[in-house]
């Protein structure tokens, strides 16, 4: 981690629809000065360029240049793992402490990471944030939620895991599709003990 920069944070987006979460996640935490490690699947990738004019590129280090350019990044502030990249911090307890957030994180990731299953970086990751006792957020957008869906969110939790829903709430009166994300994302931030004033808390005047 560059000495300007606050600690790490991984961010991983999954198959699910709502990537607009984990994208928006990056930007906020990249202007709060966090070195961001980022992946995203080969699902989540087809879900970005379905549900947004985007189309970043999946290899590891064109994704970097891409996002770096796109929020205006530090040089390092982002880096980028792959799919097998086994080397990566992020797979082993030894490696540099970082909370994750999967956002969105699929049902199909929900169920991976709940069995310990580790077929992939992000699978792992999870699964090292578990058993290091890190924060793990883990940002389901299905509905509606089967008994095993249920059940593996209970399990997770049961783990120290944090389920966060991609459930907006209306009483800060969102007027456009951006201010709805920003609720779930400064839930997220809340988490993850990161101050912002993406919406007003309860309580507070706008």
């Amino acid at each position: 981690m560059a000495d300007d920069l606050q600690p790490p944070v991984t961010v991983a987006i999954t198959g699910a629809s709502g990537a607009q979460y984990g994208l928006r996640l990056i930007e906020v935490l990249v202007a709060a000065d966090h070195e961001v490690w980022v992946m995203i699947s080969k699902a989540a990738h087809m879900v970005i360029a379905t549900e947004t004019d985007d189309d970043l590129p999946a290899r590891p280090e064109r994704l970097v240049v891409a996002l770096t350019q796109r929020y205006g990044a530090k040089p390092g502030q982002i880096r980028c793992f792959g799919r097998e990249d086994w080397m990566a911090p992020v797979a082993s307890g030894s490696g540099a402490s970082s909370a994750m957030v999967i956002c969105p994180c699929s049902t199909g990731t929900l169920s991976a990471v709940a069995c310990g299953a580790s077929n992939n970086l992000i699978e792992r990751a999870a699964d090292v944030a578990l058993k290091e006792r890190r924060t793990l957020v883990l940002v389901p957008r299905e509905t509606p939620l089967s008994a095993i869906h249920l059940e593996h969110m209970l399990a997770l939790t049961r783990q120290g895991a944090v389920v966060l829903p991609a459930a907006p709430g209306f009483y800060h009166r969102p007027r456009e599709v951006e201010d709805m994300i920003d609720f779930i994302v400064a839930r997220i931030l809340n988490q993850l003990g990161i101050s912002h004033r993406l919406v007003p808390r309860w309580g507070e005047v706008p």
